[in-house]
């Protein structure tokens, strides 16, 4: 299984594990929803821990699955909008542990959580614009500041866990051997609270926000499907799965 489930000492532990980069199909991502909501609902649980094995935290969507069946773009677009959904609606607060490149799906996740740690090693990135689609914006907004979304997203660019720490889209960076145990630590404070006043809590500062996120993400997933549709979409999937990087001029 991609992704497997824990629940030790009132923390549950979703942990992708799916090499090499932790990226899922659009079959992968549909099955994440439940996992997240059967985990957040269970009465012994007052904490969500995401994290992951390997070499990075989420390599976002299977890029080969698109190239070669792009119709199934409909499918991979309603999984990562529920499975974001999901984490944000999750009954008690959700926690992201980050290490190494955070793509595409890997920041929605990070956006819709409740807090994130990170590695010193990590960072988050926008590629859609050099793979052929749109989307992590909305959720990439509700970590950091406006202009330095767009920066990353007009350019594919990097930000680091440093970086976003300084502008206060997470909450501590540690040295990668140090992410696991710190991460648990953090997670066993909330833990040690009551469930009742941390699902209110949840409920209060989810209501509490300025603008829905979860709308803000399906707003962007139309303009997703559109460049889909697009031939410079196909031409930049082609020249990603052949190994030409951002080689595809359009």
């Amino acid at each position: 299984m991609p992704i497997r489930v824990d629940v030790a000492d009132r923390v549950a532990e979703l942990v992708f594990d799916h090499p090499p980069v932790n990226a899922l199909d659009s079959a992968g991502w549909n099955s994440v929803p439940a996992l997240i909501s059967a985990a957040g609902g269970r009465e012994d649980v007052r904490c969500v821990l995401i994290r992951a094995e390997g070499r990075g935290f989420c390599g976002g969507v299977d890029i080969k699955e698109m190239q070669a069946h792009p119709e199934r773009i409909v499918q991979l677009n309603r999984g990562n909008y529920l499975t974001f959904k999901a984490v944000r609606e999750c009954p008690v607060p959700v926690v992201v542990a980050i290490h190494g490149f955070v793509i595409g799906s890997g920041i929605g996740i990070c956006g819709a959580a409740d807090t994130i740690l990170a590695a010193d090693d990590a960072y988050f990135s926008l590629p859609e614009i050099d793979r052929g689609a749109m989307g992590g914006a909305s959720h990439l907004s509700r970590m950091l500041p406006l202009h330095k979304v767009r920066a990353a997203f007009f350019t594919g660019g990097k930000i680091t866990a440093e970086e976003a720490f300084r502008l206060g889209g997470v909450e501590k960076v540690v040295p990668r051997d140090r992410l696991l145990a710190e991460a648990r630590a953090f997670c066993a404070i909330i833990a040690g609270k009551s469930r009742a006043a941390l699902v209110l809590a949840k409920q209060a500062l989810n209501g509490l926000e300025p603008r829905d996120v979860d709308h803000g993400y399906r707003f962007e997933q139309g303009f997703t499907l559109e460049m889909y549709m697009h031939e410079d979409s196909q031409a930049a999937r082609d020249a990603f799965v052949h190994g030409k990087g951002q080689a595809a001029k359009f």
